[in-house]
């Protein structure tokens, strides 16, 4: 037995062990191994074991136990739930022996969810399902979760839309409340009998757009005159039906903007208004909001008027039959000869007038997805954008300049598109860049219109051994929302706004709401910074979720081509080989673009046998056989997707890919040239 001083030391020991303790409340953070860290509310960040980490999930709030371990390190045990916010998710249901689980779709979280008999509505193994957390693990690390829906398995059509609509919250259903606002609204607004619309249904508006399109958002109707020409762009007024203080206002707000993934498409707005009501349908009066434009004959955007009006479509075009038009392959659309001819000629001073004075992207060839009745990719068409394209493009942006000016000349609190350019935090390196490759830029001011253009044109040249203009992407900022005026450097305009898509876009939207209330002498400010930011992170999650269906789907169509194309597909020589651009380097691999289909993906170099050097000043990976740069071609393998990052597709190089010269034929050819 121990005597009273031995057992006064262990009290002692012990007490000493229970002040060295610590307990605070935190947020779990997971990663991707097994282990975590609490965040304490004063910003530490504490170890979490394996052991203790599987007693809560990324993101709970726990009360945590900070203690010291024998080698003098500082770990956490988590002691008791505070909160956890892990709502419904999505993942796939897997099997291990009878037992059924769930794989969570969730960032840093990794482990299998059991799902109990009572709890599994149905579903079988390899079905994508959304559910929810039925027993949070806190008290013996053993959760479960329950089947809320299934989504569909891999043999469902369409399966990579519908779980990526899932994933990412994309609703395809009205609420109820907004369903009784819509009818309510189309019930009572007459908006064509306003006596403050203009009438201008004599004139001849046409709509040119994509064959299918049936939410038609915009018409164009054109007359030369003595100075140029005036151009009218009508555009659809889904303002006039929904209040600001309605459900289905709300409820469009929260959507942000209409969904395209391929073979499917979630409106922003109900069908009833979007493809009915208010679309500028062919011989339909329609409320619209127009703006006038005057155009010099060297296209310089002068004088403009933006209006409420009636205007009436007097044919539906399609984009297809204008071009064979206007390139002199068909003259069946004589009958608007006068619109189209006078359009025609505006396009092209509009165009040399932006190409001389502003910033033109380039054209890209582009590629047609054609989909099967399965909804999976059948075959991919390269094709360039037509003439037609390119002259409502003009238009568009013609319009979206003059609404940038109207908003900016009131007062009003935006929305408008701003790009600042050059990333404020990277402008060192900017100049040092510059200051290699263009050192006659050096003088130009980067943070000014005129001269970012200048700098954009150089970087472009012809003349330049280097692709300068894809180079320096990576120091670029992303066009963003904003409640004040400011530069687009992408476009060198002073002010950039969008107005011409309100059908499908709540940002232009917003900006007729701002129109029309100052139209009627009213304050224009109810665009806020915050709003407006939400919008920008709604958009950002759209973006997410048509991605990760298309490199779905993208990576499905790659898999199919490989197949049976040798009878031992390990072997190199057995794998077929896609021809592709290098469109963007950094220190891990490439990212490449493929010749034939226009399909992305990237080339991983870390597990090369040889060591790769990254150089930024030249975008450009070098080993001591093998270099690979910016704009050069690869000869590539597909090796499969990966699905932890929303699907892209893995290559891998074809055996010889990038070999440099020779050295002694590259300096035999050195002594020839000199």
């Amino acid at each position: 037995m121990l005597n009273q001083d031995s057992l006064s030391q262990l009290k002692g020991l012990k007490t000493q062990m229970e002040a060295e303790k610590e307990r605070a409340e935190a947020v779990v953070k997971g990663t991707q191994a097994r282990y975590g860290f609490a965040i304490l509310d004063d910003g530490r960040e504490i170890f979490i074991p394996p052991d203790e980490m599987l007693k809560a999930f990324p993101d709970d709030r726990v009360h945590v136990c900070i203690r010291p371990t024998k080698d003098n390190k500082t770990i956490a045990d988590i002691e008791k739930l505070i909160d956890s916010p892990l709502g419904d998710f999505t993942g796939r249901c897997v099997r291990k022996g009878k037992a059924m689980f769930v794989e969570p779709d969730l960032p840093q979280l990794r482990r299998w969810l059991f799902i109990p008999p009572h709890a599994r509505n149905g579903v079988q193994e390899g079905d994508y399902v959304r559910c929810a957390i039925l027993r949070h693990p806190i008290r013996d690390g053993k959760p479960q979760a329950k089947i809320l829906s299934v989504i569909g398995n891999e043999d469902t059509p369409g399966i990579e839309n519908l779980y990526s609509m899932a994933k990412y919250r994309l609703s395809a259903e009205w609420g109820s409340s907004s369903r009784k606002d819509l009818e309510q609204q189309l019930a009572k607004c007459q908006p064509l009998a306003d006596e403050g619309r203009r009438d201008l249904t004599d004139l001849e508006f046409v709509s040119i757009d994509a064959a299918k399109t049936q939410d038609i958002d915009d018409a164009l109707y054109a007359e030369v005159v003595d100075s140029g020409w005036i151009l009218y762009v009508a555009i659809a007024d889904p303002t006039s039906y929904i209040a600001t203080d309605s459900s289905l206002y709300r409820d469009v707000a929260a959507r942000g903007t209409s969904v395209y993934f391929h073979g499917d498409v979630l409106p922003m707005l109900p069908e009833e208004l979007s493809q009915d009501t208010c679309a500028l349908s062919e011989g339909a009066d329609r409320p619209a909001l127009v703006c006038k434009i005057s155009l010099a004959e060297n296209g310089e955007v002068g004088e403009y008027e933006f209006m409420e009006a009636t205007i009436r479509s007097r044919a539906k075009l399609s984009y297809y039959n204008v071009d064979r038009y206007l390139t002199g392959q068909r003259d069946d659309l004589m009958s608007h000869a006068t619109p189209l001819e006078a359009l025609y000629q505006l396009y092209r001073a509009l165009r040399t007038h932006r190409e001389e004075n502003h910033l033109v992207m380039e054209d890209r060839r582009e590629y047609r997805w054609i989909m099967g009745d399965n909804k999976q990719i059948d075959h991919i068409e390269p094709f360039e954008k037509m003439l037609s394209q390119k002259l409502v493009e003009e238009c568009m942006i013609a319009t979206n300049r003059c609404a940038a000016r109207f908003l900016a000349e009131k007062g009003a609190s935006g929305p408008f598109v701003t790009h600042p350019g050059f990333r404020g935090d990277r402008m060192e390196e900017t100049l040092k860049f510059l200051e290699m490759h263009a050192p006659d830029t050096t003088a130009l001011d980067p943070k000014e219109v005129i001269g970012y253009r200048d700098i954009m044109r150089t970087l472009s040249g012809t003349d330049q051994a280097l692709p300068l203009r894809g180079m320096v992407n990576r120091l670029l900022t992303r066009a963003q929302f904003a409640t004040e005026p400011g530069p687009h450097m992408g476009m060198a305009l002073e002010q950039y706004s969008n107005c011409t898509s309100p059908l499908r876009k709540y940002a232009d939207f917003l900006v007729h709401l701002q129109i029309k209330a100052l139209l009627h002498g009213e304050e224009a400010k109810i665009v806020d910074q915050a709003m407006l930011d939400q919008l920008s992170e709604r958009l950002t999650t759209v973006r997410a979720a048509t991605l990760e269906a298309e490199r779905w789907l993208a990576g499905k169509y790659l898999a199919r081509q490989c197949e049976g194309n040798g009878e031992d597909n390990s072997e190199s020589e057995a794998k077929p080989t896609f021809k592709a651009q290098i469109t963007h380097v950094n220190s891990s691999g490439f990212n490449v673009r493929l010749l034939d289909s226009g399909l992305d993906g990237f080339v991983d170099l870390r597990k090369d046998p040889e060591k790769f050097s990254y150089d930024k000043w030249t975008a450009s990976l070098t080993s001591t056989t093998r270099r690979f740069a910016l704009d050069d071609e690869a000869e590539i393998h597909f090796a499969g997707v990966d699905v932890g990052n929303q699907y892209q597709a893995s290559f891998t190089l074809v055996a010889g890919c990038g070999l440099k010269p020779p050295k002694e034929s590259s300096e035999k050819n050195a002594g020839e040239e000199s």
